[in-house]
């Protein structure tokens, strides 16, 4: 009866040890997409304001051009706790290309999440660059 009992005692040790671990994984791999869809979330907003901005008479805005946008037209902050957003690829007289850069590495490559947005006067697309 000893060794059964030794056997269980281990066995149960051994079994809450694996959930742990199991945990501590689900747990970062569920932060990380929270921050990949929070980076993509402030994307948006972010487009949405350039289209905005676009729309907006020469005298206060763009006169439906990308091509002088910054981001100080469209955010007074390029930086918060989910990640730093910048302009990637100039604008154009019909589009801007906005990039977020998030706080986790969900894939363990070393680079965090990365995404970016393609405006366009009515409409956006998405790209994941890195989870």
């Amino acid at each position: 009866m000893g060794q059964q009992q030794l056997l269980l005692i281990v066995l149960s040790v051994l079994i809450a040890g694996v959930s742990v671990a199991l945990g501590f994984t689900i747990f970062a791999a569920t932060a990380a997409s929270a921050n990949l869809d929070a980076v993509i979330d402030d994307l948006l907003q972010l487009a949405s304001r350039a289209q905005l901005y676009y729309h907006q008479p020469e005298l206060n805005g763009a006169g439906n051009s990308f091509v002088n946008i910054s981001m100080k037209d469209i955010s007074s902050e390029a930086v918060n706790s989910n990640g730093v957003y910048s302009i990637k690829t100039a604008g154009s007289a019909r589009q801007v290309v906005l990039q977020g850069i998030g706080t986790r590495d969900g894939d363990g490559d070393g680079t965090n999440c990365t995404a970016f947005i393609e405006v366009f006067a009515d409409s956006v697309a998405i790209t994941i660059a890195n989870r």
